[in-house]
């Protein structure tokens, strides 16, 4: 770990200079004994601060935003009773002036001079950052070395976007009180930045140096901050009318574009996040911020890169996609979601996790998401996991992309006993994009020129136009008239036209 960062250090590194304004007024009084308040003392000498927080406002690329920030050299960051005071306030204030809030804790959690109740004081501070986030407002948190304890089990893990401070130590349980109560060490490494963000319990690890940018791309997307215009309907494309099986061979090939390709080509903005942010990360698909032309979203998608026969999509890719349409929901902006699945895992594990039922909950929070949704379909939709990710105001599908219950291989192997007929099967189902424009499946149709893996940066951008086209048409749409709109398609599908 480098040097640590004050509170002021920290804020100086994230906001424009000298746009800082403080919020703070004088403490509140709490019972002292005489050795507390010589603690206090001591600790304001040693700061500067009256406060193991600060609280302000200033702006970020000269957007206003409230800050909180805990300073360690005080009382080791912990929080009492008056810092808990001077938080809320803070948030409450950034709720009233609409103000999206960013939050750097350092703390070994609950000041242990102020006991019970400083400790219940996480619950007001919870429920201030909950109403916060109720308000459609965004929540972002910094976690600096160390985090832990009461701090990191409240206002720490609520963050829309959290990430950490490289190397930092973040827990809940310290490693000095586990030794002082078990006799032996933490094992080591599980405390760490790194090893939360593998886990998918935080989204990322950031130096001190990189975070303002952090800060500034993800209130681009989180404020739903847009400059899209709608780009003029290019001509309609021929799609040629080649078997089923053609689209499935041509899906599966290994050099295919898929998300990473999306967003690397097509997006203009990206932050990628990670997990659920309760210790499950898929490797199989991906979430990031993500602009299109200039239109803002949350994306979610089966990453082919990250697949293959032996690791396909999990029940924790499913509570991943949960956690981006959550996020898309409480801040008023779009959700896209990309389908390109070999299928979802076939396993022991996958059925005693909830599988089924988190393809479930995907179907019915989809349905009724009270947001814009555009779902993409990129390359193979095989079975449960594709469809969990379907149901959209607006459908677009690759010309070769293809939706089934199972590959054909299995559907032959259910009506034929072999796999010989996979093709058969593939063209008697219904699966390619113009059998899914045709029943009302999808709505439109990308080209691909005539494969998207002879042209991926070119078939990319096309993507990613197509999406940002709806993007745009969903803005100007009444959300009423929207969520009405998308229950009538699903309703009505398959019945005669």
């Amino acid at each position: 770990m480098s040097q640590r960062l004050s509170a002021h250090e920290i804020l100086d590194l994230v906001l424009d200079a000298g746009s800082f304004v403080s919020w703070d007024t004088a403490p509140i009084a709490v019972d002292t004994d005489e050795s507390y308040r010589a603690d206090l003392d001591a600790a304001a000498a040693k700061t500067g601060l009256d406060e193991s927080v600060i609280t302000g406002e200033g702006t970020v690329h000269g957007r206003r935003v409230a800050v909180i920030a805990c300073e360690f050299g005080f009382l080791a960051g912990s929080i009492g009773v008056a810092a808990a005071e001077r938080i809320v306030a803070a948030v409450e204030r950034a709720t009233a002036q609409s103000l999206p809030l960013l939050a750097s804790p350092t703390s070994g959690g609950t000041r242990m001079q102020e006991g019970t109740l400083a400790f219940v004081q996480m619950v007001k501070i919870a429920a201030a950052i909950t109403v916060h986030k109720a308000a459609h407002l965004p929540y972002l948190v910094y976690l600096r070395n160390p985090t832990t304890g009461g701090v990191f089990a409240s206002w720490g893990s609520l963050g829309h976007v959290t990430v950490a401070e490289p190397g930092a130590l973040v827990g809940f349980l310290g490693p000095r009180v586990y030794q002082a109560l078990y006799g032996e060490k933490f094992p080591e490494g599980v405390q760490t930045a790194e090893n939360l963000y593998r886990n998918g319990v935080i989204d990322g690890v950031v130096p001190p140096k990189w975070l303002r940018h952090l800060v500034i791309r993800a209130l681009r997307v989180l404020t739903g901050e847009s400059d899209a215009v709608m780009d003029p309907l290019p001509e309609p494309a021929h799609i040629p009318d080649v078997p089923a099986w053609q689209s499935v061979m041509l899906s599966r090939r290994a050099d295919r574009p898929g998300i990473r390709a999306l967003l690397r080509y097509a997006a203009t903005e990206q932050v990628p996040l990670s997990g659920t942010g309760q210790g499950e990360a898929d490797k199989t698909v991906l979430v990031s911020l993500a602009r299109f032309r200039g239109a803002p979203c949350v994306l979610f998608g089966q990453d082919r890169s990250g697949q293959s026969a032996q690791h396909t999509m999990g029940p924790g890719a499913l509570r991943e996609a949960r956690r981006a349409m959550k996020l898309a929901e409480e801040l008023r902006i779009p959700l896209v979601l990309v389908i390109d699945t070999l299928g979802a895992s076939l396993s022991k594990e996958a059925e005693e996790r909830g599988l089924a039922p988190e393809i479930a909950r995907c179907l019915a929070d989809l349905v009724t998401l009270d947001t814009p949704t555009v779902s993409v379909l990129l390359g193979q939709g095989t079975g449960g996991g594709a469809l969990a990710l379907l149901p959209a105001d607006r459908v677009l599908t690759a010309q070769n992309g293809w939706l089934a219950p199972l590959p054909p291989e299995g559907a032959s192997a259910i009506v034929h006993r072999d796999t010989t007929h996979a093709p058969r099967m593939a063209a008697a189902q219904g699966i390619r994009s113009l059998d899914l424009l045709r029943d009302g499946i999808v709505d439109a149709i990308i080209p691909e020129l005539p494969d998207a893996a002879d042209e991926p940066v070119e078939f990319s951008k096309r993507v990613g136009a197509a999406i940002a086209r709806e993007l745009v048409t969903l803005a100007a749409e009444p959300a009423a008239d929207r969520h009405t709109s998308r229950i009538a398609r699903y309703r009505s599908l398959g019945l005669p036209r």
